[in-house]
């Protein structure tokens, strides 16, 4: 069965999510990168956490990946996007560039997501509303 242009976006929106996450967030922390730490401290976590993050996103990613334990994983991943919020809201982070990045990198995991799977589309219907009569 041919995949349709809305499941190739969505299919799109995910490998870059995954690809920006695995580069971005998780290498750093799983490699020991000292941006990593220096970052995790500047938000006022400790260093000792920079591991045990990494590999929390790592599977909240590939649980997110697989066709089976998609819906989980963003769920997952929406929670831990959400502490990252809360993080950059309690230091007093810009609004738009860092406050709100989490929100961003839900909204585009969640549109992967949605756009192809068809079960998530049936959770969460786009529904136009009906024409008023007159």
């Amino acid at each position: 069965m041919k995949a349709s242009p809305m499941v190739w976006t969505g299919r799109v929106l995910t490998v870059l999510f995954a690809l920006f996450m695995l580069g971005a967030s998780i290498a750093p922390k799983l490699a020991g990168m000292p941006v990593a730490a220096e970052t995790l401290e500047a938000l006022g976590w400790s260093a000792d956490y920079v591991l045990a993050i990494g590999l929390i996103e790592l599977g909240c990613l590939l649980l997110y990946l697989f066709p089976r334990t998609n819906v989980l994983g963003a769920v997952l991943m929406t929670g831990l996007l959400g502490g990252a919020m809360a993080t950059q809201v309690r230091v007093g982070n810009p609004l738009l560039s860092h406050q709100l990045f989490s929100l961003y990198l839900g909204l585009f995991m969640w549109g992967g997501l949605w756009l192809r799977d068809p079960a998530v589309r049936g959770l969460f219907p786009w529904r136009r509303q009906p024409a008023a009569s007159a």
